[in-house]
């Protein structure tokens, strides 16, 4: 909107690409002599940044208080967000720009001062991407888009907005300042109707925008001042008030100390799905629209096309003809004067993926939305612990990427060994960039495997850890130092030796080792001893393939291990059913890190663990699902003949024994690891050992034929909570094996079976092997005994 004798106001939505063509077209037309953008006043020192040509966006304003880094503020722009077509306007016709938005230096002020009050009308959101959403229309109590699209007999806003705004071209009209004054009178009816219809911290916001733009039009003359803004508030602007009126709203605003840069932003953060209020429902769509020149709908389609290819789909030329003649057709018989998004998914579907919804899902994350990661200069405002990350970043060949990717590292290769002690310094200072995940190849200590990806987000979470440092190195230290100082539970000190193993932390790790004596020293309870003794076992792994000193580590990791073997044995009698589970889960956990402490120590403490394994499995004052789980580990270990596993089972399953305690023995032995959800091969485990050793079968077979029908319903639940844990391939043996019958009547004799099969050996079986081995082997023979002799003899 533009006067005869007054500034040009320009009211735009904010990333919306029509609104920023149309900017574009105004300013050309009005030629101004300074350019007023809602933004944050701080941000003006930072403007000539967006000149260089190493700013790239989607980027965004970061504010945060200097001493409450965390209490921090985002104001996103991308390509074809109007404000920053008004920056680079701007800059490219040197001409003065400057925010004109209530100061970061207030917002955060009042924000904390709301949420100390409970107001939670006008705080802000604990989300820093949500923090200026007052700003924009979506953060409305009324919707104005949705008030003027349903007036036009309209359902979907999104849709409205397209067919008068964005598919009208650039300028809109032969007056460039039409859409405007449109845009302006139907905000002021809005107003007039529903008052300010927004939170009250917008009266605030507009009087100081009113303040900025007197001082402007005082300086460069009421024609000579272009003002950009949210369409809402050009009403307020235009609004006749005296200065004082507004410095009264104005006056005793609380004020902290801010700091401000550039950071780079994400197309999946300007979504409106992603929590940030001022976004957008397709960012990639509304960024087509804007960069291309011509023929949008036909691009887009051979943009859809390249992707499905690139994700092996058969997708040809004429596919991509079909689908614009369809959304072309969609678009007509709907009364649209182009096809937008919906006609053009729609057409996707219909063509390209042959009606299934499923690709949608990838064209929507990757196209209509779009993994973008903007980019910032050097030259921004930084922390100096962010900027020694951006070196070590460049240094190990780690780039920020918006899209989520794995990285694999072989720790036996120094930078990968970098890379992996970065990430894990990252981590222990809150700095979630990536996260570990299970890798699909070896499993050995040498190898991890990261899920990264960058947030915008994660700046704030750099800049709150510049406490502790001016380096990741030197900051990770200071942490796990104060950490270790301040830890109250043995287990978070021994977590947190791990963790500085993984990050290769040598000047913190004496003081977690002294905590470590200390806390370790001071308690006796052995649920927490066995907690904390994972953890020490895996630092000492680690400590092999990260040539890490753990001499004093596994001091202490044999020191808890000898204090368990001791204590275990009495603190197992007398648990009731819940204790007993969460033992089962510690003797579980126990006895994996007994096998992992060094030979020179492992050797005799696996020998006592043995003996209290021994012992758990024979008393009976101990719950059955220990006792059930001390004989199996001790039978997987080839510490217990398979004769005395069988006598230990016969025991627990005797008919003396109430039937829930058996049920329970049987969770124990022949159930997967402690751990709710474990469909893994740990879980099956017990289930293979029953398909192959029908002795023990037959015994669970004919207790539970004997169980009767009242106390079934007792045992029906572990024993469904056991058995449901394998996989469907060892159910459905178990169920043939017993259907078939060869273990009723309880066990059976294994004379010449080989150990853990069945009883018997099928030589004809056994035979039909040998002429595919020969051939395997190269091997002549007549298939004579002889032969077959010779054969075996020649294979070892």
């Amino acid at each position: 909107m533009t006067t005869a004798h007054g500034p040009t106001l320009l009211g735009v939505r904010h990333h919306g690409p029509g609104s920023a063509r149309a900017v574009r077209a105004a300013l050309d037309a009005a030629a101004p002599r300074v350019v007023l953008i809602e933004g944050p006043p701080e941000g003006d020192a930072l403007l000539a940044l967006a000149a260089d040509e190493a700013m790239r966006p989607p980027v965004a304003l970061l504010a945060h208080a200097v001493d409450d880094p965390g209490r921090a503020a985002f104001w996103p722009l991308a390509e074809f967000s109007p404000e920053w077509v008004a920056i680079r306007w701007a800059l490219a016709h040197d001409v003065p720009a400057r925010f004109i938005d209530l100061p970061a230096a207030h917002s955060l002020a009042l924000a904390a001062a709301d949420e100390a009050s409970g107001d939670a009308e006008s705080a802000e959101s604990d989300d820093p991407a949500e923090s200026d959403a007052s700003r924009d229309d979506a953060s409305l109590r009324i919707d104005p888009l949705a008030v003027l699209a349903e007036a036009a007999g309209y359902d979907d806003p999104e849709r409205w907005w397209e067919d008068v705004v964005e598919h009208q071209g650039a300028g809109g009209a032969d007056d460039p300042f039409a859409p405007f004054a449109a845009v302006a009178e139907a905000m002021g009816a809005l107003r007039e109707r529903y008052g300010d219809g927004g939170p009250r911290r917008d009266l605030v916001r507009e009087a100081h925008m009113r303040g900025r733009l007197r001082a402007a039009r005082k300086e460069f003359g009421d024609d000579g001042v272009a003002v950009v803004c949210g369409a809402w508030h050009v009403p307020a602007l235009g609004r006749k008030t005296t200065a004082a009126a507004d410095r009264a709203l104005l006056k005793g605003l609380p004020k902290v100390k801010t700091g401000m840069t550039w950071v780079p932003w994400t197309h999946r953060r300007l979504a409106r799905h992603s929590g940030y209020g001022a976004g957008i429902d397709s960012p990639g769509w509304y960024g087509h629209l804007f960069g291309v020149p011509d023929r949008p709908v036909e691009r887009w389609l051979t943009k859809v096309a390249g992707l499905l290819r690139e994700e092996d789909r058969t997708v040809s030329s004429a596919h991509v003809i079909e689908a614009v003649r369809l959304a072309e057709t969609l678009a007509a018989m709907r009364g649209r004067p182009l096809a937008g998004l919906t006609e053009t998914t729609d057409a996707v579907r219909a063509v390209m993926c042959e009606g299934s919804d499923v690709p949608l899902g990838l064209i929507h994350d990757r196209l209509i939305v779009g993994e973008v990661l903007g980019e910032v200069p050097d030259a921004a405002p930084a922390v100096p612990l962010q900027r020694d990350l951006t070196a070590l970043q460049r240094t190990l060949r780690l780039k920020p990427e918006a899209l989520e990717r794995e990285l694999d590292l072989d720790l036996r290769k120094e930078t990968d060994a970098e890379r992996g002690r970065l990430l894990h310094r990252l981590r222990l200072l809150g700095i979630d960039w990536g996260e570990p995940a299970a890798g699909r190849g070896s499993t050995g200590t040498f190898r991890e495997t990261w899920r990264l990806r960058w947030e915008p987000e994660l700046y704030v979470r750099v800049a709150e850890a510049g406490v502790w440092g001016t380096t990741v190195l030197s900051a990770a230290t200071a942490k796990a130092e104060s950490r270790a100082l301040s830890a109250t539970a043995l287990a978070e000190v021994t977590a947190l030796a791990e963790r500085c193993l993984l990050a290769a932390l040598p000047d913190a790790l004496p003081v977690v080792m002294r905590a470590l004596a200390d806390r370790a020293a001071l308690d006796a309870d052995v649920g927490r001893l066995a907690q904390a003794l994972p953890a020490l076992a895996r630092s000492l792994r680690y400590g092999d393939v990260r040539s890490t000193d753990t001499g004093a580590l596994g001091e202490v990791a044999a020191g808890l291990a000898e204090r368990i073997c001791v204590g275990l044995p009495p603190a197992c009698a007398g648990l009731d059913a819940d204790g007993a589970a969460e033992m089962r889960g510690h003797l579980d956990s126990v006895h994996i890190a007994v096998g992992l402490l060094p030979d020179d120590r492992g050797r005799d403490l696996a020998g006592r663990w043995e003996a209290v394994l021994h012992k758990l499995a024979g008393r009976d004052t101990v719950p059955g699902v220990i006792r059930g789980r001390a004989a199996r580990l001790l039978l997987d270990d080839g510490r217990l003949a398979e004769d005395e596993a069988a006598r230990f089972m016969g025991l627990a399953l005797s008919p003396g024994t109430p039937p829930t305690d058996a049920a329970a023995w049987i969770e124990g032995f022949v159930g997967g690891p402690a751990g709710a959800g474990r469909r893994q091969a740990g879980s099956s485990a017990g289930g293979m050992l029953l398909v192959h050793d029908e002795r023990l079968l037959g015994l669970v077979d004919a207790w539970l034929t004997g169980v009767s029908a009242e106390a079934f319903t007792d045992v029906l639940p572990l024993l469904r909570r056991t058995f449901s844990a394998y996989e469907p391939g060892v159910r459905r043996t178990l169920g043939e094996l017993v259907r078939r019958g060869p273990a009723q009547g309880g066990p059976v004799a294994s004379e010449a079976a080989a150990p853990g099969f069945g009883p018997g050996l099928d030589e004809a079986r056994a035979d039909a092997v040998l002429p595919v081995l020969r051939l395997l082997l190269g091997a002549e023979g007549s298939g004579t005994t002889d032969d077959s002799d010779d054969l075996l003899e020649a294979t070892g």
